[in-house]
C-alpha cells in the first residue's frame, strides 16, 4: 500500500483552500487523538483526494475508529473544547468547535460497513495538514461509498474516480471479500465504470468480472429467493421506505440478515427530516 502514488500537489491546494482557523482547529484535534493514543484513520475528502487528485473543499473532517474507540475519541475531543455527541449509536459521533465539524464514524449508516481490524492493517500513511496520519484504504473507501445511492447525494462518481486512478493497485481479493453478499453493488460499480470510461474498461481485471459474471450466471439458474424483501434500504434510507411501510417488504438491514435493530432504523429514518 505504501507504494500508491502520492497526490502532493492536490493535497496542498485544498489545505490552501481551508479557513485558516478551521485548519488550526483540525491540526489540534489530529495531534490531541495522537497524543492520546487513540487509534483513527482519516477518510472523506482528504483519503479522496490522496487517492484521485480530487480536491474537495469541506467544512467537516472524518474520521474512522473502531467502535470500541469511539467514546475515548469523542472525549478527547471534548478535552480540546469540543461539544461532543453520539449522534448515531450504531455508526457516528460528532464533536463541533464554532462552526467546524468532525465526524467520528465507526460504521455506516446501513450497518454495512462496520470499522474493524483490517481498516488499519491496510491503512496508508500521510499527513494531513503537516501531522502525520493514516489514511482509509482505498478498498475500503470504495466499499463505504459503493452504497450511497441517496437522492440528494450519490457517491458513484467517487467510486468511479478511486478506480480510475487506483484500479491496478487495489487488493480485489480482499474488495470482493468487504463486499461479501452484496457483490451485485461492486459488479454494478464495475458496469458504470466501462461505461464511464470506455477507452478504460480492460483495466479493471477480466478475472475479477468474470467471477462476478459467473455469480450473475448462477442466479439466473436458480430460483429467486421466495421470501419478500427489500435491499433498496441498505442504498437509500428514504427511497425504499414505501417498500418497507406499504407493500410488505422486509427491511434487508435488520437483524439477523443484516446488522441493524428495529430502534436503530427507526432513529436514523427520524433523522431524514431533522437534516432537510
Amino acid at each position: 500500500m505504501a507504494s500508491r502514488p502520492r497526490a502532493d500537489t492536490a493535497l496542498t491546494a485544498s489545505h490552501v483552500a481551508l479557513d485558516p482557523g478551521t485548519a488550526e482547529f483540525y491540526r489540534e484535534a489530529l495531534r490531541a487523538l495522537n497524543e492520546a493514543s487513540v487509534p483513527f484513520l482519516v477518510g472523506g475528502a482528504y483519503s479522496l483526494e490522496r487517492y484521485t487528485g480530487i480536491a474537495r473543499h469541506t467544512k467537516d473532517l472524518d474520521l474512522f475508529v473502531r467502535p470500541g474507540d469511539c467514546q475515548r475519541a469523542l472525549d478527547v475531543l471534548a478535552a480540546i473544547g469540543c461539544s461532543t455527541d453520539l449522534t448515531f449509536p450504531h455508526w457516528l459521533g460528532k464533536a463541533f468547535r464554532s462552526d467546524d465539524f468532525i465526524d467520528v464514524i465507526f460504521s455506516s449508516g446501513n450497518g454495512v460497513a462496520e470499522v474493524d481490524d483490517g481498516w488499519f492493517e491496510h491503512a496508508v500513511e500521510e499527513e494531513v495538514l503537516g501531522i502525520p496520519v493514516k489514511l482509509c484504504p482505498p478498498e475500503e473507501t470504495i466499499w463505504s461509498k459503493a452504497f450511497i445511492m441517496e437522492r440528494e447525494r450519490f457517491d458513484g462518481a467517487d467510486v468511479a474516480h478511486l478506480l480510475r486512478a487506483q484500479v491496478e493497485r487495489l487488493d480485489w481479493t480482499r474488495l470482493l471479500a468487504r463486499f461479501g453478499r452484496h457483490w451485485r453493488v461492486l459488479l454494478s460499480h464495475l458496469v458504470l465504470f466501462g461505461f464511464i470510461y470506455p477507452g478504460e474498461r480492460q483495466r479493471v481485471p477480466a478475472g475479477v468480472l468474470r467471477e462476478l459474471m459467473r455469480r450473475l450466471d448462477a442466479e439466473i439458474e436458480n430460483p429467486a429467493p421466495r421470501h419478500r424483501v427489500c435491499q433498496g434500504t441498505i442504498l437509500s434510507r428514504e427511497q425504499y421506505l414505501l417498500d418497507i411501510d406499504e407493500w410488505g417488504y422486509r427491511d434487508a438491514r435488520l437483524q439477523p440478515n443484516g446488522a441493524m435493530t428495529n430502534r436503530q432504523i427507526a432513529r436514523w429514518t427520524a433523522a431524514i427530516h431533522d437534516e432537510k
